[in-house]
């Protein structure tokens, strides 16, 4: 009888009083309440929402999720507390510092016995912590499961909550816990279907897509990157000081996780060789590598965006490089010093901040004593290196595994007979080479605000992994221009370069390739119309933006080549033709269709990354996009070319492509490849942009010195030509490049 009335005397505790407004996001709905078990208020939430009882799921539901993040609070402030306790502190030597050399005799070796006395000291203060916050037996009664942690951090109370919302008709609650699931998990279909209801709905605000749950350091981080790109480093630097802060604060809450129970860990056990050995000194070790191996996870975790599969490289010493530069442009020298400094204690040998401590410096004057690193950076590196000095024994002596997040890591302190096996590592897979990750769908429309773009297909509609076809990117005149300066410039025949001739490919088919800098030469000779130059110029640098908003918004991308290409059927060839206009390939490996391997070596392009095919015209025959499986035979996707349809993909063995014969007429399309790798980005493409403003220079310097024949000419702001289409509006053609 208890055990029914038990969810509605919750709901009588949780609800508001009546006519009262729902509290926004997730308000604590019992102030000062301890919390309670977290599945049994998920299981209860469950099943009044299955039973259709929309209150008190909704109250069930937050209630769980206040207690699973009260519990994190508790865990983290009892496990600063008791490592405050001098009694319970550990050896220096866990914490970073060489443990002295008192030759032999008895105080050797002496910290494994204050371990053993530290340990249980910091067991009874936690107890003790634990009882007073939460009751007696608190830790053990309130102890979360693995499988329930997992949904939490999956977001999925979310679902359930944006639903029984939407019933309530609280719509601005609903679109909030949608968007909050939908950030953690970008490709379920349901719910985006149910993104683009809410979005159609009068009655939901855009402020009503707000994440409940992302951290608070990631909001500071993004908006005082915002606002140093636009020079307010005053309103900058307590954003960017807050971001620092929060993320140090974010990875210490992870590292109180990784000091729960043992369970905790079990399901990294087989993956990171730490399991129990059977004795007390080996399990006591195993659950130590454990502990150390998560919190060193935590620098991955703490970097990496809700929703993301992966870290953003090098987040703290990024953070302090644009805190250094922040108040260096305020004036602040003292604290551009001292982050600067900080930088250097994660790359001693850093050009720029070399460069931009001795700047700061020279303009201080006379030295500052005590002026040095930022202390909390100090005690984060010393732990950290303490932790993977541990870790890097046991791989060594215990044959426990260890990937360390971290590139900053000093080559000194991995033990010589592990140097050479972790450099062969690296020297098999590096970062350049590195088979492209699959990466959600998150954020580009934010990131990249293009207007009458559209997302047509995603990778699921696609039948694949990192595919996307995107509409829009073109207007109908600004095809006509792309495809007339292809026509001119064919037509100028061997003077050009740009010739027709066979198909590499295909004897049926004839082909012909223009680059960005044969374009603006051809411009500046006046072979073709300098329009077309430049907008061939402009189209791929909004490919390219796009391609990394949408695939990597925390990595850049570089334009590594770009070749605007059209392929013409052959009359009279095409009868009972069973070829393809290009064979099934991948972009950055050689394909092996009768293993399903793909061989990242020369010939292959091995440095792209990602590629795009954006298409001009669709008045041919023939000529279709493909995907297929590793076999070269399987087809998966097919997409049907037209006027500003991009189609943009990784480059590697997850996407092998080909296109389908062209039997009549002429398709033309600007393929282009990026690259993470700078060292590999298209030079020509610099060439010919600066080119292009040395032409336009010259041709203004021209019209100043001679007298105008046009009694009204135009102002100088409208001096180059805009072609419009049939709608009478202007495309998207930038003024300056």
């Amino acid at each position: 009888m208890l055990r029914l009335l038990r969810p509605l005397l919750l709901l009588l505790l949780l609800l508001p009083p009546p006519g009262s407004p729902e509290p926004p996001g997730l308000t604590q709905l019992s102030p000062g309440a301890p919390p309670q078990a977290p599945d049994l208020l998920y299981a209860d939430g469950l099943r009044a929402y299955a039973a259709g009882a929309w209150a008190p799921a909704v109250a069930l539901l937050r209630e769980a999720l206040r207690s699973q993040a009260a519990l994190g609070r508790v865990r983290l402030d009892c496990g600063a507390s008791c490592a405050a306790d001098p009694g319970a502190a550990l050896p220096a030597v866990l914490l970073g510092a060489p443990e002295p050399d008192s030759g032999p005799g008895p105080t050797q070796g002496s910290w494994e016995r204050q371990l053993l006395r530290a340990a249980l000291r910091r067991a009874d203060c936690l107890t003790q912590c634990a009882a007073r916050r939460l009751g007696p037996g608190g830790a053990a009664r309130l102890r979360v499961g693995s499988a329930l942690r997992d949904a939490f951090r999956r977001r999925e109370p979310y679902n359930y909550l944006q639903r029984a919302y939407y019933q309530l008709k609280k719509l601005d609650l609903a679109a909030a816990a949608a968007h909050t699931f939908f950030v953690a998990n970008p490709m379920h279909l349901q719910m985006r279907e149910d993104m683009a209801k809410y979005r159609r709905m009068s009655g939901v605000r855009p402020q009503s897509f707000r994440d409940l749950e992302t951290p608070p350091h990631w909001a500071a981080y993004d908006t005082g990157l915002e606002l140093l790109g636009r020079q307010e480093a005053g309103l900058a630097l307590p954003r960017l000081e807050e971001a620092l802060q929060g993320s140090l604060a974010q990875m210490e809450s992870c590292r109180a996780d990784c000091e729960g129970p043992e369970e905790q860990q079990g399901a990294e056990e087989e993956e990171d060789g730490a399991g129990s050995q059977g004795g007390l000194y080996e399990a006591i070790a195993g659950h130590w590598i454990q502990v150390l191996q998560c919190r060193q996870r935590c620098v991955g975790e703490t970097s990496t965006r809700p929703g993301r599969s992966f870290p953003v490289p090098d987040f703290l010493p990024n953070q302090l490089r644009r805190l250094h530069e922040a108040h260096a442009q305020m004036g602040n020298l003292s604290q551009a010093i001292e982050n600067v400094l900080s930088v250097l204690l994660f790359y001693p040998e850093d050009e720029a901040a070399k460069r931009a401590l001795n700047q700061y410096q020279a303009q201080l004057g006379e030295p500052r004593p005590g002026l040095g690193p930022r202390e909390d950076i100090q005690r984060f590196i010393l732990r950290s290196l303490g932790e993977k000095r541990q870790l890097y024994y046991a791989m060594e002596h215990l044959g426990t595994s260890f990937r360390d997040p971290d590139p900053w890591t000093p080559a000194a302190l991995i033990p010589e007979a592990l140097r050479e096996k972790l450099r062969e590592d690296q020297e098999k897979r590096p970062w350049d080479h590195e088979p492209a990750k699959p990466k959600p769908l998150t954020y580009w429309k934010d990131v990249l605000l293009l207007e009458g773009v559209t997302l047509t297909q995603d990778s699921r509609q696609l039948n694949g992994s990192e595919r996307a076809v995107l509409d829009g990117l073109l207007t109908p005149a600004e095809c006509g221009v792309l495809l007339q300066l292809a026509k001119d410039a064919a037509g100028a025949g061997g003077r050009s370069g740009y010739h027709g001739r066979r198909s590499p490919h295909t004897p049926h088919e004839r082909f012909e390739g223009l680059t960005v800098l044969k374009a603006a030469q051809l411009a500046r000779a006046g072979t073709v119309g300098s329009q077309g130059a430049k907008l061939l110029l402009e189209v791929s640098e909004r490919v390219r933006t796009l391609t990394q908003a949408y695939f990597s918004p925390e990595r850049p991308l570089h334009l590594s080549f770009t070749h605007l290409v059209c392929r013409s059927a052959i009359e009279g060839e095409q009868e009972q033709r069973m070829d393809l206009s290009h064979p099934v390939h991948a972009d950055n490996c050689v394909l092996d269709p009768d293993t399903g391997e793909c061989w990242r070596e020369p010939p292959a392009y091995t440095y792209r990354d990602y590629s795009g095919l954006l298409y001009l015209n669709d008045d041919f025959q023939g000529g279709d996009l493909f995907f297929t499986e590793p076999n070269a035979l399987t087809v998966t996707a097919r997409v049907r070319p037209r006027c500003g349809r991009l189609v943009a993909f990784s480059s590697g063995v997850e996407n092998p492509h080909g296109v389908w014969a062209v039997t009549r007429g002429r398709r033309c399309a600007l393929a282009l490849w990026h690259t993470w790798a700078p060292e590999h980005r298209e030079q020509e493409w610099i060439e010919a942009k600066e080119l292009l403003q040395e032409s336009q220079e010259a041709e203004e310097e021209e019209e100043e010195e001679m007298p105008s024949k046009d009694p009204s000419p135009e102002p100088p702001s409208r001096r180059h030509q805009r072609v419009q289409d049939k709608t009478g509006k202007a495309p998207r053609v930038r003024e300056e490049l």
